[in-house]
């Protein structure tokens, strides 16, 4: 997965090992005094709807509509950007297939002039990602598999908070 030739938005889904080193290098330009990069990992733990620790997790696998995850990933930027219009570069990134322990599913990146504008936008946008784009997660561990817990209603962009309130709290 490569950067786009031009432009400042990066957005897109793989199969592949996201280039979370290459994401953070496109995001740097003259005129943004901040990045702010998340890497979503798998981790060994989760926890189901009933609250209950779920651990030894071995692996994800992620699976998505995949033709409309850009679109999704698209309205994401143009609400970010209509939020923060000083934004610089933005990169949203997501795996698909199976992923081990560590591993990174997701990448979002920001680039502002400063470092609020930045931190709030990256917020914004991993939570817009979460609550909007078709991606689902199903997880593996020692005594099962299920399907990822927290499923909702995909909701537009506009709709996701910008202060990291969850949907529906």
């Amino acid at each position: 997965m490569q950067p786009p030739a031009n432009g400042d938005s990066w957005l897109g889904i793989t199969d592949q090992v996201l280039p979370v080193g290459v994401v953070y290098e496109w995001c740097l330009q003259p005129q943004c005094g901040a990045v702010v990069l998340f890497s979503g990992t798998v981790r060994d733990h989760a926890v189901d709807e009933h609250g209950t620790l779920r651990t030894e997790v071995t692996h994800l696998t992620y699976e998505a509509y995949e033709s409309q995850v850009e679109p999704a990933f698209r309205a994401i930027e143009a609400e970010l950007r209509r939020r923060w219009p000083h934004t610089g570069r933005v990169a949203l990134l997501h795996r698909t297939g199976r992923l081990e322990l560590m591993e990174s599913s997701v990448v979002v990146a920001v680039g502002a002039p400063h470092r609020p504008e930045a931190f709030d936008a990256g917020r914004f946008a991993i939570d817009a990602l979460k609550a909007s784009a078709p991606i689902w997660k199903h997880e593996s561990w020692a005594g099962g598999a299920d399907w990822g817990t927290g499923a909702h209603a995909p909701v537009a962009p506009h709709e996701v908070p910008s202060t990291g309130q969850r949907i529906g709290s």
